[in-house]
């Protein structure tokens, strides 16, 4: 008696965010057939939230079929064996949220793999995008926070409990001793916050005066037209950026950083002073590889891909 191999499923991937949270339906092939996406609005309650969520994965799903494994990208710190996130500190009130078992129950009980959206983000770029055959590869997403994941050896590194990789809590001092995160210096939140406090305390001269909510989108807008205060906010954010870049980079020392999210957008804006930072304080120049950072080849859908792909090998192991 022979037994065939599995077959290739057909597979609902979902990228949960802070921001956005946004639904793909993947073929056998793991090509993308339809998406979808809508905001978060997570200052609703969690069941709101994920209500929204079943329901922008719904729209794309073709009329008859249900998935046959469902791949999540969620920010954590999450427990991946059991579908559930701990909190998130971008997120108030998600605690202890059982994602998985609520996605699968809505959807016939597919089997459904969820995992840190900055390891999917690194799954799909080094299989399939940016970081193809790099190793070791990191992929950092600057977006609401600062997420991330590693491939090491080929493997995706997830560390002992499965709660790695999450640079955005890298630890700085600021000049007067507060002790910061990473993702309070670099992140879109990050900068739309300092940009409100400094201009309520300063009179600085700004277009973002006479915008009604300066978040990081503005401020970034801001920039690119020219105004100071964001361009030296921007720069500013870029310093901090590559700084916490140096410490991955002496942790790492990864032939490939592929950095996306919104706050990537920016371009050499932030990208620029960031390698200088780099050059400034790198331990040795061969530490730097000429093209090592670079931008996400699936750009806002990496995580729709990585979570796709994450879905199908966990099934077909299984």
């Amino acid at each position: 008696m022979t037994t065939s191999a599995p077959t290739p499923a057909s597979i609902l991937a979902i990228d949960f965010g802070g921001t956005r949270t946004r639904a793909a339906w993947f073929n056998e092939k793991l090509e993308l057939i339809q998406r979808a996406e809508t905001l978060s609005q997570v200052d609703q309650p969690a069941r709101s939230v994920i209500a929204r969520m079943i329901e922008t994965a719904r729209s794309v799903i073709p009329e008859g079929q249900l998935p046959q494994a469902i791949g999540i990208a969620a920010p954590g710190p999450l427990d991946p064996q059991n579908g559930i996130i701990h909190y998130v500190k971008t997120i108030p009130n998600w605690h202890e949220v059982p994602l998985a078992t609520n996605v699968s129950a809505a959807f016939d009980n597919a089997p459904t793999f969820m995992q840190n959206d900055g390891n999917l983000a690194v799954l799909a770029e080094y299989h399939l995008g940016a970081a193809k055959g790099a190793d070791p590869a990191l992929y950092l997403t600057v977006s609401t926070g600062i997420g991330g994941g590693a491939i090491i050896d080929g493997k995706l590194f997830a560390g002992a409990r499965g709660m790695a990789i999450e640079p955005g809590h890298l630890r700085f001092t600021l000049p007067g001793g507060e002790i910061v995160r990473w993702e309070q210096l670099a992140s879109g939140t990050a900068i739309g916050q300092i940009a409100r406090e400094r201009l309520a305390r300063t009179d600085a001269p700004s277009i973002l005066r006479d915008i009604a909510q300066v978040d990081g989108q503005a401020v970034g807008e801001a920039a690119r037209a020219g105004d100071r205060f964001a361009l030296n906010l921007i720069q500013e954010t870029g310093r901090w950026l590559g700084l916490g870049l140096v410490n991955l980079i002496h942790v790492f020392n990864p032939r490939v950083i592929v950095i996306g999210g919104s706050v990537s957008t920016l371009g050499e804006l932030i990208f620029a002073p960031a390698r200088e930072v780099i050059q400034e304080h790198v331990l040795h120049p061969d530490f730097v590889f000429e093209d090592f950072i670079r931008p996400p080849h699936f750009g806002d859908d990496v995580c729709l891909y990585g979570a796709a792909l994450y879905a199908r090998e966990r099934l077909l192991s299984s």
